[in-house]
């Protein structure tokens, strides 16, 4: 099977553009990262070929030998439907999980400046869930990098806040979402810092810079961002008409509905 038939490589460029489509991928802004299956990499075998080994920058051995989808460095997110080989790319993790390599596409490029954040983050991800989790999502949303500049930088104050502000929150995310002081993107810190969040959230917000997002599959992955997002546009609407909420899902009525949909709020994110 060619990859571009492949199932993995049509969802890889589907989300990629759905992101896109809501505004998130400013220029080359955001990058995605997909943790392909032994069966799917088999499928697609006859269109590999292994480039030289390259330097990480971090250790990873948890995902020694992984294949991923990633997207490119300095690609834009608005040119990947149009040509998916020059703006994603297949890469292999060696065996100390210290290197990589390029085994398809990347014409010109090499994988995103974020790839430590994505493949630190991955590997917690792929422990804690026993290999379930296989996406990573980073995308620039605008309403919650807004609150980022009005809120409290904490994991409780933005769970409580966006739980409230539309009811399938506390049940896309129960566990809540953690927060991140502004960080230099790209590097080892900033990867570790989410990478120690993601061992609770399947969500973490950069301030000032957007969001990452995990889960096990591209449609889980979209979805809890976009969930996010569109709570966060509606709160960034109500402050702007007034700072003062007159009516509100209360805290009882998360409980009831925590209870009503079987899923375990984090209590101490209540009031």
């Amino acid at each position: 099977m060619k990859i571009l038939e492949s199932d993995f490589a049509k969802g890889f460029i589907n989300m990629a553009n759905d992101g896109n489509n809501m505004g998130w991928h400013e220029r080359n802004g955001g990058n995605l990262s997909y943790r392909i299956s032994g069966e799917e990499i088999r499928s697609v075998k006859e269109d590999l070929s292994y480039g030289p080994w390259r330097d990480i920058t971090v250790s990873v051995p948890g995902l020694a030998g992984e294949y991923f989808m990633v997207t490119g460095s300095g690609r834009y997110f608005r040119n990947i439907l149009a040509d998916p080989e020059k703006n994603t790319g297949i890469i292999q993790i060696d065996e100390t999980g210290e290197k990589y390599r390029i085994c398809w596409g990347l014409k010109e490029s090499v994988p995103t400046s974020e790839l430590p954040a994505h493949l630190l983050n991955h590997e917690v991800k792929k422990e804690i869930t026993r290999g379930n989790c296989r996406v990573i999502y980073h995308a620039h949303t605008t309403n919650i990098i807004a609150l980022t500049f009005v809120l409290p930088l904490e994991d409780a104050v933005f769970t409580h806040e966006l739980w409230e502000m539309a009811t399938e929150c506390p049940v896309v995310f129960p566990d809540g979402v953690g927060v991140l002081p502004w960080m230099v993107p790209g590097g080892r810190e900033i990867g570790l810092k989410t990478a120690e969040k993601m061992r609770e959230y399947d969500l973490v917000i950069w301030a000032h810079h957007g969001m990452f997002a995990a889960g096990c599959d591209f449609d889980t992955t979209f979805g809890l961002m976009h969930t996010a997002e569109k709570s966060a546009g509606i709160l960034v609407k109500v402050l702007s008409m007034t700072p003062r909420k007159r009516q509100t899902i209360t805290d009882d009525d998360l409980r009831r509905l925590s209870k009503e949909f079987h899923v375990k709020l984090r209590e101490e994110f209540l009031n």
